[in-house]
């Protein structure tokens, strides 16, 4: 998954300042165009991760369907509709649905996109945990103490790292991208086939009537709402659409091509996970590492399992980094200008960085983090702040849907670079895959080993809805005028040190 959206200065022609009679016009900068292949590229790096593939190799061929689903009803609608917003208004979420809605909604939006996080972390470094255990002592994988002491280790020292502003972190995740996702991702699927070609059986039938997952009631609909998780971030990349030359021509090539490799990052690994590991042996967190584990047995390279595991580790660290700084980056910058933190969390430290903000979230993400320690199952745990972390964040996007029609609607001769087709049925069929992926996560899928539903629904619930919904509203009905910290929104993107 990518970095979110920060609020940015407004662009293009009714940005532009009036000439002075007794100063020479400037001449125009010429405009940095890309390719629709290279806006293809980037959205692929900042979308493909290996992390989900464990998730879906439990259901063998049936991964196929579980990600071609949420890609034609989540990912092609929320594209296309960010595309639009983004070519219309810039500033992000929190302007489109300021202007299509009302601010208090815009902060909420902005909100969730924040708070997300908060469990994001958990998951994410859950992940690594159990890699890096691959590493030290496989056996560690399944100890909750020893995945809370990662996460609270990690994420601290991400703070510590983030906090002195130091630059280049974003190169990181993109070397992550090739060093973490592309390399052993095709490493996998290549030993994979080398494994089958053995003679080895494959440890999930691979026939036609496997290719839709068992039905099991409304708990085998649950996988899909982590796969919505995985597509998540895409109006983060509609930025990028006022760069092509041919927007209206150029932008759906991008998003198919993109879907399409996407697919492939997705799919072809955890096939290839689910030929190695049976289902019932696999864990959610380390099943990566199982597979590599298994066939480097096989063809006598086990010396290689370590490297692979700091690869992996490497790339998700890095991606944390980026995640870390910008969704609360774009919080302060709104907060300053309407008000909406009291001025604690708004101070920045001397190298400009929203720091408290991080150390409040850092103390959230601890008390989380112990979780793990209580829970009996690390891949119940991880399953669950996965889930929490996508219903935060669908609430976003049922917001934005909402905003993108009504924009539509109030403003239709407003100056778009793109225009969505059929907007309004994307914005409908987008909307109702949110809202029934957010409805569809409190049921507990049907391999949740907790054998407690009731549990499993207020931690759902309490998590989702309380940070999603409850804490923003508290913020909001406290708010003072004195929390207001920039009267403009070029204040707000002073740094000033505190």
């Amino acid at each position: 998954m990518s970095a979110m959206d920060v609020p940015a200065k407004r662009q293009g022609p009714a940005a532009a300042e009036p000439q002075d009679a007794a100063r020479p016009a400037r001449p125009a900068r010429a405009t940095a165009y890309i390719s629709w292949v290279a806006l293809a590229l980037m959205t692929t790096s900042s979308v493909a991760s290996l992390r989900p593939s464990p998730t879906m190799a439990v259901y063998g061929l049936a991964c196929i369907f579980l990600y071609v689903v949420p890609a034609l009803v989540f990912l092609l609608p929320t594209s296309l509709v960010s595309a639009e917003l983004a070519s219309g208004w810039s500033g992000g979420v929190y302007n489109w649905v300021s202007e299509g809605i009302s601010k208090p909604a815009g902060f909420l939006a902005v909100w969730c996109q924040f708070a997300m996080t908060i469990f994001y972390y958990p998951s994410l470094l859950g992940f690594v945990a159990s890699t890096l255990a691959y590493v030290i002592n496989p056996d560690l994988a399944s100890s909750g103490v020893w995945t809370a002491i990662v996460i609270m280790v990690c994420y601290w020292t991400g703070v510590w790292v983030s906090s002195r502003g130091t630059q280049g972190v974003a190169g990181l995740a993109s070397a992550g991208l090739i060093i973490g996702t592309l390399v052993p991702g095709t490493l996998l699927v290549i030993l994979g086939m080398a494994f089958l070609g053995q003679g080895n059986e494959s440890a999930a039938p691979m026939t036609a009537d496997n290719l839709l997952p068992a039905w099991a009631g409304l708990a085998s609909l649950v996988l899909i709402v982590n796969n919505f998780l995985s597509y998540s971030g895409m109006e983060m990349n509609a930025v990028h659409v006022g760069s092509l030359r041919k927007p209206g021509k150029e932008f759906p090539r991008a998003i198919f091509l993109s879907m399409g490799l996407v697919l492939l990052i997705f799919i072809l690994p955890a096939l290839a996970i689910s030929w190695i590991v049976p289902a019932e042996q696999l864990s959610l967190t380390a099943g990566i590492m199982q597979a590599f584990d298994v066939v480097f047995v096989e063809f006598g390279s086990q010396w290689l399992t370590p490297i692979v595991g700091v690869m992996l580790v490497m790339a998700s660290l890095g991606g944390m980094l980026t995640w870390l700084a910008g969704p609360s980056r774009g919080l302060l910058l709104i907060s300053r200008k309407e008000g909406y933190l009291p001025p604690y969390l708004q101070r920045l430290n001397k190298h400009g960085v929203q720091q408290n903000i991080l150390v409040v979230q850092g103390a959230v993400t601890t008390v989380i983090a112990m979780a793990y320690a209580f829970i009996p199952d690390v891949s119940s745990a991880y399953w669950i702040f996965s889930v929490i972390t996508t219903q935060v964040y669908l609430i976003m996007y049922l917001l934005m849907f909402v905003a993108a029609v009504r924009l539509r609607r109030k403003h239709p001769d407003h100056p778009r670079g793109y225009r969505a087709p059929m907007l309004v049925g994307l914005c409908g069929v987008g909307f109702a895959a949110s809202l029934a992926a957010l409805l569809i996560g409190f049921i507990p899928p049907s391999q949740f080993e907790s054998g407690n539903a009731g549990i499993y629904v207020a931690v759902v619930a309490g998590g989702a809805l309380g940070l999603g919904l409850l804490v923003p509203y508290l913020f909001y009905k406290a708010r003072k005028p004195s929390w207001k910290t920039e009267s403009d929104s070029d204040g707000a993107e002073e740094v000033v040190a505190e």
